[in-house]
């Protein structure tokens, strides 16, 4: 008994370390305030693909790299999922360095929802009646907000909205996060590469933002940002071999309720009467959500009488 209780609570470590860099990453990306959106997303894609090859090499996976590049069924949509990655990642870089970390907060609070809507569309997975009632009470939170606070709503739309079909397209491509991961940025290196040669080296270089040089500090944050895109994935990776599925899905809130509170309490950022209805309407949906998948679940597994 002792061995399976504790790979549990050794995966509910892991997955509670992973949401919780993954939440405090507003605090590391204000950290680079002075830097560009662009650039900082940049170098988190250029030094991630090295530490990602390392990681495969320990790890004893590059087959499985060599393997999946190799797949014509792999290569194409993780072609898509880089460009959705890096549409994701800078919007979160900028609305975190615009003080939009409310609206970024809330995107990855509306991600599953939409994720289970995408998946009712595009893979015709059904909904049951409650998860029908929770996506009706998020519209209406959304709703809510876009009559006052419309022009941040784009932020929580776009976040959501990339990372909804990263997840379903990422779902269709069988590839392990690690790997899929590696081709992902290796598809992006060589763009970004170019672009950070550019504006170090380019005589119309853009001088008003500190760039990789300028500061030790900033040099070492930049290159940190390639721990902190590989470091939760692999803790969260292997958590999800140790944890129920429910229990996975219940820690993915735990990421944006970090953020919530980081935008309010400590950057201060307005909460109005809108953003109080909207992510109460949404928390209420999560709420009927995750109870739907964890008692709906077991209801199905529950053994005819």
């Amino acid at each position: 008994m002792t061995g399976p209780i504790s790979t549990s609570r050794l995966g509910i470590l892991q997955a509670l370390l992973a949401c919780c860099i993954w939440g405090v990453m507003p605090i590391y990306f204000k950290l680079l305030e002075s830097v560009a959106p662009l650039e900082v997303v940049a170098h988190r894609i250029i030094w991630s693909v090295p530490l990602l090859f390392i990681i495969l090499y320990f790890r004893k996976n590059l087959s499985g790299l060599r393997a999946a590049w190799a797949a014509p069924k792999i290569r194409g949509p993780l072609l898509a999922t880089a460009l959705l990655i890096s549409v994701n990642w800078l919007v979160y870089v900028w609305a975190v360095q615009s003080d939009h970390i409310l609206a970024a907060s809330l995107g990855y609070f509306i991600s599953p929802l939409i994720s289970v809507f995408l998946a009712k569309i595009f893979l015709k997975e059904t909904l049951s009646r409650n998860q029908w009632i929770a996506v009706g009470i998020a519209a209406i939170g959304v709703s809510v907000l876009a009559m006052e606070a419309w022009q941040t709503l784009w932020i929580s739309l776009a976040l959501a909205g990339s990372w909804g079909l990263y997840g379903l397209v990422r779902k269709i491509a069988d590839v392990g996060p690690i790997v899929g991961l590696t081709m992902e940025t290796s598809y992006l290196f060589l763009p970004f590469l170019l672009f950070i040669g550019w504006i170090t080296f380019g005589t119309t270089a853009p001088t008003t933002t500190t760039h990789f040089g300028d500061k030790l500090t900033i040099d070492m944050l930049l290159l940190g940002g390639a721990m902190v895109t590989a470091t939760p994935l692999m803790l969260f990776a292997a958590a999800v071999k140790k944890m129920k599925l429910s229990t996975i899905g219940l820690t993915q809130y735990i990421a944006p309720t970090l953020q919530f509170l980081i935008g309010t309490l400590l950057y201060r950022e307005p909460l109005t009467t809108s953003h109080i209805i909207c992510f109460i309407l949404i928390w209420i949906s999560l709420a009927i959500f995750s109870a739907d998948a964890i008692f709906g679940n077991a209801s199905k597994k529950a053994p005819a009488t």
